[in-house]
């Protein structure tokens, strides 16, 4: 299947990416994301949908041919799933297999100018009109602009438009339309559409980011999503059982981030290791050669716990999409029980997933000094990628607030003594007054009860200094905002327990050879007692943990960096990335860097004349007659 794209000629750079204008570099994305998405319905030919199992070297291809960014990818990750999810089986007729096509190409419009994350915040709105049984759609101040969907700026014709609904005169909340832009031949933005590109970015920039107003838009009443929510031909609604059910396709999309950035991940760190195992400096020991910096302890441990990392958000990612398309597939029955359970985990996983990824990112480049600075490495745009995932489909902080408001709810049921969700049953055992760790011991099962324990009690902390902010006066809206230091951190705490137990019981369930198993438990511990002693000071206060138990943790910790340092490049070459995925000069499997960092610099434009003309321009001048 790598084959099948990456040896097609026409999806090869005439010229590197990175010395193009803004604007060639968008044209040449376009021109190349045509050719992939239509190689990419003949292989779907006589299917008519992509193979689960092929899914992951599929996106791995095409973000590596289109680099930095896809200007269909809303079109993909947001206009299908929601068509699927929100619409009725009349509408999906309409719509979703011209969407698959690509006979349309569609986006998702829902931040706005001046409100993203808070969506009842948001500002366009869309009155039902019975007489002519059409929504009219407006963008009444310019932060009611729609900001940042992806591919709106030139790209996409059609956009599922969040918007606040108005019928007889009656607010009736957030609801989801489906709005055509652009001409389907010419192009040309319809009237009352005013469209644009928003400009460039740290990363991403050719997803083609856009703006997008209206003024006075009228579609048809057939053209609200109406799944769950209804609008008569005269204006009379029917509400939804559960508003939250507007809001599958982007828990969906959240779900989906673990994926991507941990693959994104693995690409940083196999970049790094590679590099670190031909890299060479200084002596270790006077008079011996220079040895491979992957020798010095210290970048190990830089890289090492963020390999493990990669391997911890992968198979949480697993574990969670799993649990999504089951809630999904009770949503359709009707049961809506685990939802609120579900919002709390991909926020929450989210949140720290992405956060942990871009730390890692970073840790990554900086661990190759000045060669991972160049653009040629990949590190700086694979840390442009990761790192637009912190904000992009939530921001994080907001996202932990929503999961703390769950866990806050949760610790009310457990005090009650009421049934709890098995990702927050732990809670029972700050309530019983269970250290759930009897006795330190160091082991796997203590160190995920002690993770337990420290969420647990970070939970109580905050609902009890929250309560009494409010039995001395405090609103319980101020009391939210002082405690919301608190909160967040519980939120934290409570998705990092679920990465390790994750990352535990996944370890355990594999079928696998007893040497692979030896490894993957070498990560699994070093994942979790250095994500332990990051966090040290919470277990600490919160365990039974002692400071000899940190330096006893602290000296197994650098036992596990011994023992994965033979490994490490076996390890990241068993992600199996093919050079033109990884896509740098440092991390290719055949470890020639200097050989490819400088076949890298010397396809700089400036390299093509030996005398730029800005001599002839303004050096000579200068220099002929001095400042």
């Amino acid at each position: 299947m790598e084959k099948y794209f990456l040896s097609d000629p026409e999806l090869n750079d005439p010229v590197p990416m990175d010395f193009l204008s803004h604007k060639e570099k968008y044209e040449e994305t376009v021109r190349k994301a045509c050719v992939v998405y239509k190689k990419l319905k003949e292989m779907r030919k006589g299917t008519g949908s992509i193979d689960i199992s092929r899914e992951n070297i599929i996106t791995s291809v095409i973000h590596s041919i289109l680099k930095d960014g896809d200007p269909f990818s809303l079109n993909n990750v947001m206009m299908i799933p929601v068509i699927i999810g929100q619409a009725t089986p009349r509408q999906q007729a309409m719509w979703l297999q011209r969407t698959i096509n690509y006979e349309i190409i569609g986006t998702y419009a829902q931040t706005e100018l001046g409100h993203g994350t808070f969506i009842r915040g948001l500002e366009t709105t869309a009155h039902y009109d019975p007489t002519t049984q059409e929504f009219i759609l407006n963008s009444p101040t310019l932060t009611s602009y729609k900001w940042w969907p992806g591919g709106l700026g030139q790209t996409t014709n059609y956009a599922i438009v969040v918007a606040q609904l108005y019928t007889q005169g009656v607010y009736r909340g957030i609801h989801l339309f489906m709005v055509q832009l652009r001409n389907e031949e010419t192009h040309e933005p319809l009237p009352g559409i005013k469209i644009g590109e928003i400009g460039t970015k740290l990363g991403m920039n050719n997803v083609n980011n856009g703006f997008l107003g209206f003024e006075n838009v009228h579609i048809p009443r057939e053209h609200m999503l109406m799944k769950y929510s209804k609008v008569l031909e005269d204006g009379s609604y029917i509400k939804s059982t559960n508003e939250k059910l507007a809001y599958g396709g982007m828990t969906f999309v959240r779900v989906s981030i673990l994926k991507v950035v941990s693959t994104l991940l693995a690409k940083a760190c196999t970049i790094a290791i590679r590099y670190s195992a031909v890299r060479r400096q200084s002596e270790m020991k006077p008079g011996e050669p220079e040895p491979q910096i992957l020798d010095y302890r210290t970048q190990q441990y830089k890289l090492f716990p963020y390999l493990a990392a990669s391997f911890a958000l992968k198979f949480t990612g697993k574990w969670l999409l799993n649990i999504c398309t089951e809630v999904f597939s009770e949503l359709e029955e009707g049961k809506l029980e685990r939802l609120p359970e579900l919002h709390a985990l991909s926020c929450c996983l989210k949140a720290v997933c992405t956060t942990e990824a871009a730390q890692g990112a970073e840790t990554c480049r900086l661990a190759c000094g000045g060669h991972g600075y160049m653009m040629c490495s990949n590190l700086p745009s694979l840390y442009g990628l990761i790192t637009a995932a912190c904000t992009y489909e939530g921001e994080n902080t907001v996202l932990l607030l929503q999961t703390a408001r769950y866990l806050m709810k949760a610790w009310q049921q457990a005090v009650g003594g009421m049934a709890m969700t098995p990702t927050v049953a732990y809670l029972k055992q700050a309530v019983s007054g269970s250290n759930g760790t009897p006795c330190w011991e160091g082991s796997t099962a203590c160190i995920v009860s002690a993770f337990q324990q420290v969420a647990a009690r970070k939970v109580k902390h905050s609902a009890d200094i929250m309560g009494q902010r409010i039995q001395e006066g405090v609103s319980p809206e101020d009391a939210w905002n002082m405690t919301s230091v608190e909160l967040v951190q519980c939120a934290e705490a409570h998705g990092r327990a679920i990465l390790v137990e994750r990352f535990v019981a996944a370890v355990a369930e594999l079928n696998v050879s007893v040497a692979l198993k030896t490894v993957l438990a070498q990560l699994r511990d070093l994942y979790t007692i250095y994500t332990l002693l990051r966090n040290s000071g919470d277990f600490l206060m919160y365990t039974e943990m002692t400071p000899l138990d940190y330096c006893n943790l602290q000296n197994r910790m650098e036992t596990l960096l011994s023992e994965l340092r033979p490994n490490a490049v076996g390890i990241v070459d068993g992600f199996d990335f093919h050079d033109d995925i990884i896509a740098s000069t440092l991390g290719s499997w055949d470890g020639q860097v200097y050989d490819r960092l400088f076949a890298a610099a010397s396809k700089s434009p400036l390299n093509q004349d030996t005398v730029n003309e800005s001599f002839h321009k303004y050096l000579k001048p200068m220099l002929k007659s001095g400042l």
